[in-house]
C-alpha cells in the first residue's frame, strides 16, 4: 500500500485542523483508496453515533482521493452530485474501514464509490459521486507545498 498525502487544514485529513478527523489515506491498489480511523466524540450527533454530516464527509473524500491515486500530481476533483446511504449507525469510538473506488472515467469528469464498514466489517455508509476536474487555473495557483500537501511519515502525522 502507498501513503497518499495530507494536508495541514482539510477538515478530513488536515494533520493541525483542531477539529479535524485527521485520517491517513492508503492507495490499496489501482483506483481503490482505504483508511482505517476511529472517530471520536466530538463529531457525534445522537449520543454514541457519529454525525451524518461528517458520515458524508468522509465518504466525499474517499470519492476524490479514489481518483487521487499516489501520483505526485493528483487528479484534484470537486463532487458535483454525491448521494448516501445511510445503512446503520455509524458509531463513535470504534474502529472504522473506508473503501474509496474508482468509476467510469472521462476527461473532465469521474464517477467513484465509497463505504464505510463497522468492527465486524458490516456496511455502515456507502456513497456514489459524480466528480468534475478543477480546473488547471485553480490547481496552478496554489502552492501545495505552502499547503501542508505531502506525504508526512506516520511518526510525524499524529
Amino acid at each position: 500500500m502507498k501513503k497518499q498525502a495530507n494536508s495541514e487544514q482539510c477538515f478530513v485529513c488536515g494533520l493541525q485542523n483542531p477539529a479535524g478527523l485527521h485520517i491517513h489515506f492508503y492507495e490499496s491498489a489501482p483506483g481503490e483508496v482505504t483508511a482505517d480511523c476511529t472517530v471520536g466524540e466530538q463529531h457525534q450527533g445522537y449520543p454514541g453515533i457519529v454525525h451524518g454530516g461528517i458520515v458524508a464527509a468522509m465518504l466525499d473524500e474517499l470519492t476524490g482521493r479514489a481518483h487521487m491515486g499516489s501520483a505526485s500530481y493528483p487528479r484534484f476533483m470537486f463532487t458535483a452530485r454525491l448521494d448516501v446511504r445511510y445503512r446503520k449507525p455509524v458509531p463513535v469510538g470504534k474502529p472504522l474501514r473506508l473503501v474509496g473506488r474508482v468509476g467510469e472515467i472521462k476527461s473532465r469528469m469521474a464517477t467513484a464509490k465509497s463505504f464505510i464498514y463497522g468492527p465486524d466489517e458490516e456496511l455502515l455508509a456507502e456513497a456514489e459521486a459524480v466528480l468534475v476536474n478543477v480546473p488547471d487555473s485553480m490547481v496552478n495557483q496554489v502552492d501545495l507545498e505552502a499547503f501542508g500537501w505531502k506525504v508526512y511519515p506516520e511518526a510525524d502525522a499524529e
